[in-house]
């Protein structure tokens, strides 16, 4: 029975290798972030694509975590909506597939959310997201979804969902009031610029565990030291984790001044593409964390996961593999 259950946007990635950052400018990305994109947009992209060699794979953080967990053996859930197309058939198999307790509302009319996904020859992605049916999850789901599976301990959100204030403060309530811990990923630097105030009450108010990148952890602490961010974001809930890329990650725990520190000297031989690394730490994190690991081996786990992701176009990594680098050194 799932013991973590993730929530966020179910979209479908279309990923493309770029051989410069031109792209980025003719179509006013910002490089390393994520923009909502419109349908004449996303008309453009797909003509674009039309032309290049892309791959699709399921996308979506908290999905990408949830993907990461199950492959880990964890029992997971998830809450999303699709629609009735092709991609959205992708979407719920892959879920069949890794044994995913999937409660996704089908949206007729609507086609599924893509993230058009563009990778630079230094490994960083840039989002163009369209959100189509993906706009359209609810709390219901969830409500619906922890029916079926009392037995959940945590609720993994991606920040993308603060986009709808209503919709996430619904979540989150709805977490809080079944007794489960809410882990929260920052989700895009640009996200927490742009609605700080907000981000800031949320994690302040309902969240247990919080994720930020070093990029993130600026936005919302306004310092560019590292332990400084941890700090601040350890000050306002249980378990705060920044992200200091190559160099590893670190955490604090239990409102303390004490941080943890783990490096991650050597997991990536060759970096392929950056996709999906923070959720795949996030997953490595959550099945040390549930299961009784101390915090640095959390994060140890943490950088393993994001390690073996970061070597493969897109998000499948194999179950094996991401099972069997649990086990590198730390």
């Amino acid at each position: 029975m799932a013991k973590i259950i993730g929530i966020g946007n179910a979209l479908v990635d279309i990923l493309v290798h770029l051989d410069d950052e031109n792209l980025l400018n003719e179509l006013r990305l910002v490089k390393g972030g994520m923009t909502l994109i419109d349908d004449n947009a996303l008309t453009h992209i797909r003509n674009m694509f039309a032309r290049m060699h892309a791959q699709r794979a399921t996308g979506g953080s908290a999905s990408n975590t949830i993907h990461a967990l199950s492959a880990l053996g964890d029992a997971t859930g998830f809450v999303g909506s699709v629609g009735d197309d092709d991609l959205g058939h992708f979407y719920a198999s892959c879920m069949a597939e890794r044994g995913i307790v999937a409660n996704l509302s089908v949206q007729a009319g609507l086609s599924t959310g893509v993230a058009s996904t563009f990778i630079t020859p230094d490994g960083e992605r840039t989002f163009a997201t369209f959100l189509g049916a993906a706009a359209h999850v609810e709390a219901e789901g969830l409500r619906q979804l922890l029916d079926r599976q009392p037995e959940a301990e945590i609720l993994h959100v991606e920040g993308y969902l603060v986009q709808d204030h209503d919709l996430i403060l619904d979540i989150l309530r709805t977490a809080k009031a079944a007794g489960l811990r809410v882990s929260y990923d920052l989700a895009s630097w640009n996200i927490v610029r742009d609605d700080h105030d907000f981000i800031y009450d949320l994690v302040r108010d309902y969240v247990d565990i919080v994720f930020a990148n070093e990029e993130e952890a600026t936005a919302f602490s306004g310092k560019t030291d590292p332990n400084i961010s941890l700090q601040h974001l350890g000050e306002l809930t249980d378990i705060a984790v920044v992200k200091v890329g190559k160099r590893g990650a670190q955490a604090q725990q239990n409102f303390s001044d004490h941080s943890i520190y783990a490096f991650a000297p050597g997991l990536v031989r060759k970096a392929v593409d950056t996709t999906a690394a923070g959720d795949f730490f996030a997953a490595g994190f959550l099945h040390g964390l549930i299961h009784g690991e101390s915090l640095r081996t959390c994060l140890h786990f943490g950088n393993c996961t994001a390690a073996e992701v970061i070597q493969v176009m897109g998000t499948q990594v194999s179950a094996e593999r991401l099972r069997a680098s649990l086990n590198s050194n730390d």
